[in-house]
C-alpha cells in the first residue's frame, strides 16, 4: 500500500499500541501544495469621462481674457552687444561705404565719419548719406550729430551724445553751428 499523507487512517489500520513512552516529538513531513496558477488579470473599464459642461460664448471670451502672454522681449531679437566698443573714425569716400558705417554701428562701435572727401565730389551725395545716416540711427534707436564741418558722429542705441541746452535764438539770429 503506498503511503499517502492526505488520507485518514481507519482505525483497523492502526498499529497495536506500544507499551506507553514518553513521546518524542517527531518531525512532521511538510505538506506540499499543488502549485496555484495566477488569477488571469482582466482589465477594468475605462470610467466613462463626465460630461463637459456646455460653455457659453462669454466664458469663453472670460477665459481667453484671463490667459496671460508675455510680451516678445525686444532685447531677445537683437544681436548680443559686443564685450568692448570701440570709437572708430572713418572717410566717408563713396555712398558704397555706408553699409560699412552700418554694420560698424550696429556692432556697437562709435563711428566719426569723415565726410569731406565724398563732399569734393558731390554735395548732393552728402546729403543723401546724411539723411540715410539719420534715418538709420533712429530705426535703430542709436544717436547721430554732427560735430563742425567736416564730421559726423554715430552712435549705436548704448551711448547717447550729449547736447548741451541752448535757448532758442530769436528769428534773426542764426543757428549755432558746432556741437
Amino acid at each position: 500500500m503506498p503511503f499517502n499523507l492526505f488520507r485518514k487512517k481507519k482505525p483497523e489500520e492502526e498499529a497495536p499500541a506500544a507499551p506507553q513512552q514518553p513521546e518524542q516529538e517527531q518531525p512532521q513531513p511538510e505538506s506540499v501544495t499543488p502549485p496555484q496558477e495566477p488569477e488571469p488579470v482582466i482589465p477594468a473599464e475605462p470610467a466613462p469621462e463626465p460630461a463637459a459642461p456646455e460653455t457659453t460664448s462669454e466664458q469663453v471670451q472670460t477665459a481667453v481674457v484671463e490667459k496671460q502672454v508675455e510680451p516678445i522681449k525686444e532685447d531677445s531679437m537683437e544681436p548680443e552687444a559686443p564685450s568692448k566698443t570701440y570709437l572708430k573714425a572713418m572717410p566717408l569716400r563713396e555712398l558704397n561705404d555706408l553699409e560699412n558705417v552700418k554694420n560698424e554701428v550696429t556692432n556697437g562701435n562709435i563711428i566719426i565719419l569723415k565726410v569731406t572727401p565724398l563732399a569734393q565730389r558731390s554735395i548732393e551725395d552728402v546729403k543723401t548719406a546724411v539723411n540715410d545716416l539719420y534715418q538709420f540711427a533712429e530705426n535703430t534707436g542709436g544717436d547721430i550729430a554732427r560735430l563742425g564741418e567736416e564730421r559726423i558722429v554715430i552712435c549705436p542705441k548704448t551711448v547717447r551724445i550729449w547736447r548741451e541746452k541752448t535757448p532758442k535764438p530769436a528769428a534773426n539770429e542764426p543757428l549755432p553751428t558746432a556741437a
